[in-house]
């Protein structure tokens, strides 16, 4: 289960995955998008499901950025999903239309001072990982940006690329072959943008609570193997992003530390779902 559209970010990884599980288990994994609310009707149908195993979510840093944006949840994404295997971290980068009058960051940001409120700031919607990215660089760089959400990153790029909107903090895995065939320009990846600023996305696997723990041993123990696999590697890295291994405690205990990151964002930004 995805919960956002085809092409995201989300998307790209979970067919890899589904297509690495299907093969290793002999079973049919099936890539089910269910976009809506940054994700979370997607992660309320996992946290609703059996926890047979036959139900998973593609989870990450937009949960964990959830759980503080909204305060009226039907579920709580912390106690609700199990954590399984984390699978990839990516920077986001800063695109801006080719027309753009900036090549730089400093130069960016000496035009959003000349131009208070006047830079259209795309993002994949209210809460996404690109829309917190965005107002952390606000915040950090003294500014004032225009935002507009989309329903999710391709829309937003495709705006983008059509010169409605300006900038975006887009995640990588949609975006860089864009900045490859030069038709949106990158400023900078998320890690470079100021000085203590960081950005990026780390997804990976979650299921029902209460799924047996031999199911879970299981999904972590193959996906895994994927990571470990130099051709998934090799994927995972031309999408720009950079692998993460380890146990279902180690998935876990990396989104408790994306939501305490991004809860500080959320308050002192003031931003609202709509």
């Amino acid at each position: 289960m995805v919960g956002f559209a085809p092409g995201s970010a989300n998307d790209i990884l979970a067919r890899l995955m589904a297509q690495w599980l299907s093969e290793r288990l002999g079973q049919q994994f099936i890539v089910e998008t269910r976009p809506g609310a940054s994700g979370n009707l997607a992660a309320e149908a996992v946290a609703r499901a059996r926890a047979d195993g036959y139900t998973l979510l593609l989870s990450g840093s937009t949960d964990a950025i959830n759980t503080t944006f909204y305060d009226n949840l039907n579920f709580n994404f912390i106690r609700d999903i199990a954590p399984v295997a984390g699978i990839a971290r990516a920077p986001h980068v800063m695109v801006v239309h080719p027309s753009f009058a900036a090549n730089t960051v400093a130069e960016f940001i000496a035009y959003a001072k000349a131009n208070p409120g006047k830079i259209t700031m795309a993002s994949a919607g209210v809460g996404s990982t690109s829309h917190m990215s965005g107002e952390l660089f606000k915040m950090m760089a003294g500014i004032d940006m225009l935002h507009v959400p989309y329903r999710g990153q391709v829309p937003a790029l495709t705006d983008l690329l059509g010169g409605q909107v300006q900038v975006d903090f887009a995640t990588m895995p949609p975006s860089i072959g864009y900045v490859r065939a030069g038709t949106l320009r990158a400023l900078a990846v998320t890690g470079d943008v100021l000085p203590g600023y960081e950005a990026s996305t780390a997804n990976g696997l979650g299921v029902p609570r209460d799924t047996p723990a031999e199911i879970v041993h299981v999904l972590n123990k193959e996906i895994n193997a994927a990571l470990a696999d130099a051709k998934v590697r090799a994927h995972l890295a031309d999408l720009g992003g950079a692998v993460l291994p380890g146990s279902p405690a180690d998935f876990g205990k990396l989104l408790m530390q994306e939501v305490d990151k991004w809860s500080k964002v959320v308050k002192a930004s003031g931003a609202k779902p709509e």
